[in-house]
């Protein structure tokens, strides 16, 4: 390990060190991270551009005391290593090791749990006005969020609320990584920035502010010119200044020497403020540097020859990116929609080959909902891609401008299940269950890569809101047929009828990517497998025959038992006064750490060992 960075277990050793050896600590840790990250996998990009920025935040400030919040936490690995997780890093991401984000119960340095964005400045007001309410009227906080999270809404929303405490030491820090907004940054804005956050001109600003404050005209004219005066340097400063906080910089977040200075001086003031830092996302790694979104959450890879794409079977994210293309070409009313996940929803090709039937509308998944919901008012046919736990976010939505309207947009839900080394805050486990309460919306779930094609079509074709919810990764690599096709709404298929003598009747009722661990499980216990294919309608005349002529009814599903599919065949079963043995596989009602997706489905019981154990255990029992 490098000298300076093995020196390093606590914020309290970086503050023995000159200005000089930051920098140099600043090279040995960005190597580390490069190396580390292409072991486990994990968010590159975005943690290589703020190494400097995490170096200059523990040595001015006084963590764990003073306040620090990571919005999204892709960027906090330089954080996690100088806060005493660097002989950690090696399990970053892996099961039972330490979490790709920013966690409270991993750290009295990770203040506020995140994974979702735009969350830092609610939090991060929160604390200091409680800090306030305490008495405490000495500790910073301080939020880091970069240009893309401050899309959302939230964001605003306690821009909006904080504006006006001037009784608090709050602290946003624009991490602003996006070209194409940057700002040039010389040795000018430098000194500008450095002399406007020193104690002499704040107290000037306030004092000349009070002097002329009975003169409203005065006091107009003033706040102007200070406000032009910041708008020559940065116009960025506006929008800030107009709720409230005061704006410094930009300054480049790579140069230590300027940051240090800065974040010292504004230490010391009180009030809302906020600092713009420019950055580049996957900095000193030159492969991430000229495409930083294709390593920004990577699997484990080769450092000296990045990442090399190799042929794989389709992904569900592929299938849909496949689809959607195929029936914009047939439909010209169709449009897509993510919120900020172009990519990642397998829109790329779409957004390339129809730019104006295409929609980011920025991490905003409510906003896209609601705008979902007006192009399908007017006539079009929106497809509204979304992650499954950013879906949660759209809930409201969903219900009242799309549902209760009973417009037709079809939602494809991605990444539904158990996600694996992002954890938590990404595994999709209710998406069935609080879609499933929802009036007027359909609910599918295919069992393989053909299916979800066909589902997507047969949504597109309903005059009203349809999900189609499918896992992340590839499916078990069935043919794809090219013939689209509309399937019979709520009707399941059975695939494999048991044999065994009654008392020891088993069917398999599974949904999704369950079908297939349906399939693993007959290979030792004699059982009828549906694909039941639909949550809502869920198919009732398939759960009552099944009910009817089994002693065990097994419900399988990849989201949590509360509330899901399972809950709906039973709901079934107790209107038609059927009482057979029922057994529910789902995941159990706890958050699922991070890992790798085959540790965690052995945590929830959703394995085949497992599963087979608990169907044999349960026929032995009722002998």
């Amino acid at each position: 390990m490098p000298g300076l960075l093995k020196k390093i277990n606590s914020p309290a050793d970086l503050k023995t060190l000159s200005i000089s050896q930051l920098q140099e600590l600043a090279e040995e840790l960005r190597a580390f991270i490069i190396e580390n990250v292409s072991k486990t996998g994990g968010h590159l990009s975005s943690s290589l551009g703020c190494v400097e920025l995490a170096i200059a935040i523990h040595y001015v400030f006084d963590t764990p005391y003073d306040k620090l919040i990571w919005d999204v936490g892709h960027q906090a690995y330089a954080h996690k290593i100088l806060t005493g997780r660097r002989d950690q890093m090696q399990t970053l991401r892996q099961y039972h090791g330490i979490s790709g984000f920013p966690k409270r119960e991993e750290s009295e340095y990770d203040t506020f749990g995140t994974g979702h964005s735009s969350t830092s400045v609610s939090a991060m007001l929160g604390m200091a006005i409680a800090a306030k309410a305490k008495g405490d009227h000495v500790r910073n906080h301080i939020a880091v969020i970069g240009d893309g999270a401050m899309t959302g809404g939230m964001v605003f929303e306690a821009l909006n609320c904080a504006g006006d405490r001037k009784d608090i030491r709050l602290l946003l820090i624009l991490n602003d990584n996006d070209y194409s907004i940057s700002l040039p940054v010389g040795a000018l804005n430098k000194h500008f920035t450095r002399l406007m956050s020193g104690r002499f001109y704040a107290q000037a600003r306030d004092i000349g502010k009070a002097i002329v404050k009975p003169f409203p005209k005065l006091y107009d004219l003033t706040k102007r010119a200070e406000e032009y005066s910041k708008g020559m340097v940065s116009p960025h400063s506006t929008l800030f200044e107009e709720f409230g906080f005061n704006y410094h910089g930009p300054i480049d977040g790579h140069d230590i020497s300027a940051l240090v200075p800065v974040l010292q001086n504004l230490k010391q003031l009180d009030g809302p403020m906020v600092l713009h830092v420019v950055t580049e996302k996957g900095r000193g790694y030159e492969p991430a540097e000229h495409n930083p979104t294709q390593y920004h959450g990577i699997s484990p890879f080769d450092t000296k020859c990045g990442i090399v794409s190799k042929p794989h079977a389709k992904t569900y994210t592929e299938v849909f990116g496949d689809w959607i293309v195929e029936m914009a070409e047939k439909d010209p009313k169709l449009v897509a929609i993510t919120p900020a996940m172009e990519e990642g929803s397998g829109l790329v090709r779409f957004a390339q080959k129809f730019p104006n039937r295409f929609f980011d509308v920025a991490i905003a998944e409510q906003h896209a909902a609601t705008f979902a919901a007006g192009l399908a008012a007017e006539g079009l046919k929106p497809v509204l891609a979304y992650y499954s736990t950013f879906a949660q976010r759209g809930f409201d939505q969903i219900v009242h401008d799309v549902a209760l309207q009973n417009l037709p947009v079809v939602f494809a839900v991605d990444r539904g299940g158990l996600v694996g080394a992002d954890g938590p805050t990404h595994h999709g486990s209710f998406d069935l269950s609080f879609l499933r309460c929802i009036p007027n919306l359909t609910i599918m779930a295919p069992s393989n890569e053909n299916e979800c094609r066909q589902m997507l079509y047969t949504a597109y074709q309903l005059n009203s809101p349809a999900v189609v919810r499918y896992p992340r990764g590839k499916g078990p690599g069935v043919e794809i047929e090219t013939q689209m096709k509309e399937l019979p709404i709520g009707k399941a298929v059975m695939l494999r009828k048991t044999s065994a003598p009654r008392g020891r009747r088993v069917a398999l009722l599974a949904f999704g990517s369950m079908v297939e661990r349906a399939r693993e499980v007959t290979q030792k216990v004699d059982a009828t497998v549906y694909d039941m294919r639909f949550v809502k309608p869920v198919d009732r005349q398939a759960v009552k025959e099944a009910g009817l002529e089994h002693d065990l009814l097994v419900t399988m599903e990849e989201n949590v038992i509360m509330g899901g599919a399972g809950d709906a065949c039973f709901e079934v079963l107790a209107a038609e006064g059927l009482t057979p043995q029922i057994l529910q596989i789902g995941i159990p009602d706890k958050f699922i750490t991070h890992g790798d997706t085959d540790s965690l489905m052995k945590e929830c019981g959703l394995d085949s060992d497992s599963i087979i154990q608990k169907i044999t255990e349960r026929l032995t029992k009722s002998e």
